[in-house]
């Protein structure tokens, strides 16, 4: 791939040197063009000159008879009597015609002019070869200024082009000297202006750059941090179960063993889905995705805890409801809302997922009968690791990992979704997700 710099020294060469080129021919065709009607004129002019002479004086005859003189004149009477010649061995046709002519000599071509008087016939005559050798010596004189000029225009040239991109390649410097953690925007000061689109384009990703790093750090932070605690709850119910010394309570620190490592199997899940979920991961492309589908097997998943709880899960999803997404990762969102509903939500009671058309868009709503979140503290749940006081899943003692909402959110920004908490029917919380139609058959 050419370099701009050597796209700009060869277009810009290449109009220089057609330019002078174009320059150069007309100039020399205008200059042989000139030459040739200034001969023609002197050789009018010396003849006329003649014609009212009644005679040559010696000085004037010896000056035409010089053989540095590459004219030829012959002077004739009206009888047909030839009167004068400069160069004798050199006779011109005796029948002139009058005005100018070429005529063929030995193995040269003449261009003579002929005029009368009452008395006298003048012919003046200079070869052909002379005529062009010094036309084309007055041509490349001409010329000779343009040719000189191409040489100082190239370097002329070359210097605007480096010195044009020096910023260019200054800055090329500045980014190539960076390391990873560098990530400041690139100053724009002394850059050209056509730069300024690049350079806003280089920030723009140094920043989101900056952001995911941020995201990554906290987010390595908060997980370590989350983990600490489950690890050392199976280490102290490990120990416990080590020293029961009767049946009844090694039942009981299995138990808690058991129940300690699901939540931590849960938590280590949810952190990978999280993961997986971030800007920046592996991501399936975008196809066309049937919601009601995803959702129908995001349920299934529930079912189980459902069953437990004997929780009355119920789905009403409409045909057709086509979306551009990832199927897998619309699964796990619908699978995190209904998880959350059911573990929030009493023994017997009741969850509700719903998938259809509203306002040209397509509407994925959860409601339930728990106890809901205040509108105070919906905007929050969505923030990784948060805990409402008092949120203990119904009936269990834990709280969960803090991440299915996050969760959530995250796919739902990748999916361009909106995520909307409401009071529900059921007299706990509604979650409404609005997804684009994809435009087009399904």
């Amino acid at each position: 791939m050419k370099s701009i710099r050597t796209r700009l020294l060869v277009s810009l060469l290449s109009v220089v040197l057609l330019s002078a080129a174009a320059s150069a021919a007309l100039t020399y065709t205008n200059v042989l063009s000139e030459a040739e009607a200034l001969f023609d004129y002197q050789l009018r002019q010396m003849a006329l000159s003649l014609r009212d002479q009644g005679f040559i004086a010696p000085d004037q005859a010896a000056a035409l008879a010089n053989d540095d003189f590459d004219f030829v004149v012959q002077i004739w009477s009206v009888d047909g009597t030839r009167i004068y010649a400069s160069h004798p061995g050199l006779a011109l046709p005796p029948r002139a015609v009058l005005g100018f002519a070429e005529i063929r000599l030995g193995n040269e071509t003449w261009r003579i002019f002929s005029t009368t008087t009452h008395e006298r016939v003048i012919q003046v005559a200079q070869p052909l070869a002379i005529r062009r050798q010094l036309a084309a010596q007055a041509a490349l004189r001409g010329v000779a200024p343009i040719l000189a000029l191409v040489p100082i225009l190239a370097l002329a040239i070359g210097w605007s082009v480096g010195a044009s991109l020096r910023p260019v390649r200054r800055l090329a410097e500045e980014v190539k000297r960076r390391d990873a953690d560098a990530l400041e925007p690139v100053d724009e000061s002394g850059l050209p202006a056509e730069v300024s689109p690049l350079i806003e384009a280089i920030n723009a990703l140094l920043a989101r750059l900056r952001s995911a790093f941020d995201a990554q750090r906290a987010f390595v932070s908060d997980a370590a941090h989350e983990l600490r605690s489950p690890l050392t709850a199976l280490k102290l119910q490990l120990q416990l179960q080590q020293r029961s010394s009767d049946a009844a309570s090694r039942a009981q620190a299995n138990e808690a063993l058991a129940a300690g490592i699901e939540r931590a199997t849960r938590l280590v899940s949810q952190l990978l889905t999280l993961a997986r979920a971030e800007p920046g991961g592996p991501h399936e492309p975008l196809t066309p995705t049937d919601l009601a589908e995803a959702a129908r097997q995001a349920v299934a998943d529930v079912v189980p805890l459902a069953d437990a709880k004997s929780i009355q899960l119920a789905l009403q999803a409409h045909p057709n409801c086509i979306v551009e997404g990832d199927a897998s990762a619309l699964r796990i969102l619908v699978r995190n809302l209904a998880d959350n509903a059911v573990r929030y939500t009493p023994d017997a009671g009741r969850v509700e997922l719903a998938v259809g058309e509203d306002a040209g868009q397509i509407l994925l709503t959860v409601d339930d009968s728990g106890p809901g979140i205040p509108a105070s503290e919906r905007e929050r749940v969505f923030d990784r690791f948060y805990r409402r006081a008092g949120s203990e899943e119904a009936g269990r003692e834990d709280t969960g990992s803090g991440l299915g909402l996050a969760i959530v959110q995250t796919i739902a920004q990748r999916h361009a979704a909106s995520v909307r908490m409401t009071d529900s029917a059921l007299g706990g919380l509604r979650v409404e997700v609005r997804f684009a139609r994809r435009a087009g058959p399904a």
